[in-house]
């Protein structure tokens, strides 16, 4: 039996450590451990409610908004505040781009260079290069010349010995298979990732007022304000108007403009050039489809709500799927939700708890500095263990398409096409491959989606429906002494909920359940795995030296230690 242990695992939202048992070539046992305590949820206890979003959003800033979006959603439900229309679509457009942005960001910064070398592009030959890219995508770069320049680009690179994020996660071996050709598109695309962020970036600053950590959320909707010839001058107690001719109003004429183009360009990218690489890199590796199947066990809470009733129809469907049977979603509600912290550093004990009573109490309880192995160690991880009626399920996007997939919504013919065309079965999902590729096929629906949620906006504003907030329970003074509320929804990379208590008009509890919660969970008080810690078991190992197929089965959930642990 070898242990080995990576620490820190680079390419992730924060500190992470993992330590496999290896035996017989095979990983027989799993460790995975957030090593950094955060304690944001303490520092919204006593603040006032309608801040609490503006804080929350900073247990991470690459899931840029999520957390805002959750908490005042949350503050919302407690309250009993039901939003306008046009603030549910604003808000959908914010958390789309931010998810469609996340899925490109991770794939080509932190996931390809677990299946590329893309360093060896340096060695290809353009034509061939340019051929290839033709043969899988329609992308508009994709000519001799265009790959040359890439490639010398590449070569400076090398040359310089600091390749930085082109540098590849091992030495070159037979776990690379791309060609030298295929590695020169993917690298070039890489590289046009970098600038196409910036202009999602921009969309989601016109939105959002900056990025990361949008401005624009309140509670009762967005204070994002279209046209509509009132005074132009300020009111007394105002701060008074001052005029931006280069920027323009996104809600205005020209704004609305400006946001269809940046929506029709992050169309194109996702169609174009994202798409067909992680299907080409499937197509190529579709033997890794068998490996990190993990739990059978998914998880979705659901997101973006395409109507303004209690329970409204979601883009994304809420439910369950259990024992890796596809034919069956089982319902989802807050109220089985529980976390352990029996592996956790925590003073309390390890009976699950609802997150209403969940508490916070952090005391490291590991081994002595330096920690060389976690072997021997109860307690391992910052990070607690969610469990669903007592069992560990995994989130994230294979969860969300496994049960879009087996709710046989609008979904379903694109999941199932794309798995048919690269001859996986829908269970593959659910796998180290599976989850790249699903993630792919998310941020298509999404983006597809976000043209048709302008264009509802636009509709809107034009026939008179100016509303974006509804501010009349914005008083303290008409709320309840004492009533909870709560709030289930997605990010990127899982499934999110938010649990709080208001009394006397001040937070008196806050907790956090992130997907990477889910995801990262140390073993539970029966001593079962979490979503990760399963997945790995049963990876295989070639070469301890260099364990490439352990990081491939890790960035598959593109964890964030930084969210796992708030």
């Amino acid at each position: 039996m070898t242990r080995l242990a990576i620490d820190p695992v680079t390419r992730v939202g924060g500190p992470l450590r993992i330590e496999v048992d290896v035996q017989d070539g095979v990983v027989a046992d799993a460790w995975a451990a957030a090593t950094m305590f955060r304690g944001l949820e303490g520092t919204l206890i006593g603040r006032d409610p309608r801040d609490a979003w503006l804080m929350a959003q900073r247990i991470c800033g690459s899931c840029n908004g999520v957390h805002a979006l959750a908490s005042v959603r949350a503050v919302e439900r407690a309250l009993g505040i039901a939003i306008p229309g046009n603030a549910r679509i604003v808000r959908n457009i914010l958390a789309g781009s931010q998810l469609v942005t996340g899925h490109v960001t991770g794939f080509y910064r932190r996931q390809l260079p677990d299946w590329a070398d893309l360093l060896a592009g340096a060695a290809a030959d353009p034509a061939a290069a340019s051929e290839l890219a033709r043969s899988i995508s329609d992308s508009p770069s994709s000519s001799t010349p265009y790959f040359q320049g890439v490639r010398q680009r590449l070569a400076g690179l090398a040359d310089s010995g600091q390749p930085g994020i082109f540098t590849p996660s091992a030495a070159p071996t037979a776990a690379y298979r791309l060609s030298p050709a295929a590695s020169l598109v993917v690298a070039a695309h890489s590289l046009e990732a970098l600038e196409w962020r910036r202009s999602m970036t921009r969309l989601q600053t016109f939105l959002g007022g900056k990025s990361p950590h949008p401005q624009t959320f309140v509670v009762g909707g967005m204070t994002l304000t279209p046209p509509w010839g009132g005074p132009v001058r300020a009111s007394s107690g105002e701060h008074p108007r001052r005029p931006q001719s280069s920027a323009p109003m996104p809600l205005g004429e020209r704004g609305l403009s400006v946001l269809t183009s940046l929506i029709a360009g992050a169309r194109d990218f996702v169609d174009q050039v994202y798409l067909p690489d992680v299907l080409y890199l499937a197509d190529v590796y579709r033997d890794q489809a068998k490996l990190g199947r993990g739990l059978g066990n998914l998880l979705a809470f659901g997101e973006f709500p395409e109507d303004d009733t209690d329970e409204p129809k979601l883009l994304l469907p809420r439910g369950r799927l259990m024992d890796g049977d596809l034919t069956s979603i089982e319902a989802v509600d807050q109220v089985g939700v529980a976390e352990s912290v029996a592996s956790t550093h925590d003073l309390e004990d390890a009976e699950l708890r609802h997150p209403s009573e969940g508490r916070t109490s952090p005391r490291y309880q590991g081994l002595p500095a330096p920690v060389t192995t976690l072997e021997g160690a109860a307690r391992y991880s910052w990070a607690k263990a969610p469990r669903y009626w007592d069992d560990p399920l995994e989130t994230g996007a294979a969860a969300r398409m496994a049960v879009a997939y087996a709710a046989r919504g609008e979904p379903y013919s694109v999941i199932a096409r794309t798995l048919a065309n690269l001859g996986l079965e829908p269970g593959a999902l659910a796998s180290t491959l599976g989850r790249v590729v699903a993630r792919a096929i998310e941020a298509g629906l999404v983006v597809d989606r976000l043209d048709g949620w302008l264009s509802e906006l636009k509709s809107n504003l034009a026939s008179g429906d100016l509303a974006l907030a509804d501010l009349s329970d914005w008083d303290p003074s008409r709320w309840p002494s004492e009533v909870e509320g709560w709030s289930l929804g997605e990010s990127s990379g899982g499934a999110v909920g938010h649990w709080l208590r208001i009394r006397d008009r001040r937070i008196a509890a806050y907790q956090v359940v992130d997907g990477s919660t889910w995801n990262l969970s140390p073993r539970d008080g029966r001593g079962r795995r979490g979503a990760l810690e399963e997945a790995l078991v049963g990876t295989p190992v070639p070469d301890p030296a260099s364990p490439i197929e352990v990081l491939r089965a890790v960035h598959s959930f593109d964890p964030c230690p930084a969210c796992a642990v708030q």
